[in-house]
């Protein structure tokens, strides 16, 4: 009942797993992990910042003038005065 040492014994591929590929391979998921979550919110949230637009100089969306008949509401109400002030 003789325990051999080499069944005993680290080999050499599992000892280079342990110290050297099992960081590298976990720093490489988290790595990829930020980059992914950057990438997604300068897609979708960063890019529409317009403080974000103008430290990056990204080109401004062009501005459209206001129609002049922007007041709807007015319009409607004067035109409802309009209408009671002509049948009276």
């Amino acid at each position: 009942m003789e325990i051999s040492s080499s069944s005993c014994s680290v080999s050499y591929w599992e000892y280079l797993n342990l110290i050297i590929l099992r960081p590298i391979l976990a720093l490489s998921f988290v790595f990829s992990l930020l980059v992914l979550g950057w990438y997604l919110a300068w897609k979708l949230v960063l890019v529409h910042v317009p403080l974000v637009q103008e430290i990056f100089g990204l080109r401004n969306k062009p501005v459209k003038p206001k129609p002049p008949t922007r007041r709807r509401l007015t319009q409607f109400y004067n035109t409802i005065n309009a209408h009671d002030s002509t049948s009276m």
